[in-house]
């Protein structure tokens, strides 16, 4: 019989494939228009997505059961989740000139399957190297500002080349560097996420913008980082 030890790290693998599941419903709700239901989705896969490594390294699961592969379970939910239902999402959201529509998804897809690919996404001081495929979050910011046409290629052409470019990208919780404050504005920006997706992804300019600032101040805070950073 397997020991509880082994049903509970058999556990946090069925966690982490939950997020497939969501993926799916997310990509249901998409398809027939109801972006708020796909966005409360892959918010639900990104909260999976950040209690499951954790949880993994808490109750040893890749010691417990070698026979599967945690980082590669991980890596084809989130490939799921963080690429290819928000590429459908950028590619059918009406917010594109209709001559890139298609070529925004193909462009999302090949970036985010090549950056998942690279063995050096991660840098050895937990800050991810470049843009870290965070296409959900790409979609979600899309739709809620709804920018000009011109504005939205700009956007989704900028963000694929910066998935190749070398620079630094914090991890919010892994980098010890301002982790507090990082951790703080997580939480403020994933109420604030919440409230835009129950105002029907229209919150109102406060919300718009502080949700526009901290996106900001996490795309530049890695510039910023200390010369000696903390492992």
């Amino acid at each position: 019989m397997p020991t509880f030890a082994r049903v509970r790290a058999y556990a946090v693998h069925i966690l982490t494939a939950s997020g497939a599941a969501f993926a799916l419903m997310a990509m249901v709700f998409a398809t027939g228009g109801h972006w708020e239901a796909m966005f409360v989705c892959l918010g639900l896969a990104l909260v999976v997505d950040g209690v499951d490594g954790p949880l993994a390294r808490e109750f040893k699961v890749a010691e417990l059961l070698p026979r599967w592969s945690g980082d590669t379970l991980d890596l084809v939910v989130d490939f799921t989740t963080y690429v290819f239902v928000p590429a459908y999402a950028i590619a059918a959201s009406g917010l594109l000139p209709v001559w890139f529509e298609l070529a925004a998804g193909i462009i999302v897809v090949i970036c985010g399957a090549l950056y998942f690919a690279d063995r050096d996404m991660k840098t050895d001081d937990n800050y991810f190297r470049g843009f870290p495929a965070l296409w959900n979050l790409a979609a979600f910011y899309l739709y809620i500002l709804q920018p000009p046409g011109w504005a939205g290629v700009t956007l989704i052409l900028a963000l694929a080349v910066l998935s190749f470019v070398p620079f630094k990208f914090v991890h919010p919780v892994r980098v010890r560097h301002l982790r507090l404050l990082n951790i703080a504005l997580l939480i403020v920006w994933a109420a604030l996420a919440l409230v835009a997706v129950f105002a029907g992804l229209n919150p109102g300019p406060y919300v718009v913008w502080t949700l526009v600032l901290i996106a900001v101040y996490f795309c530049l805070v890695g510039l910023f980082r200390p010369a000696a950073q903390d492992l």
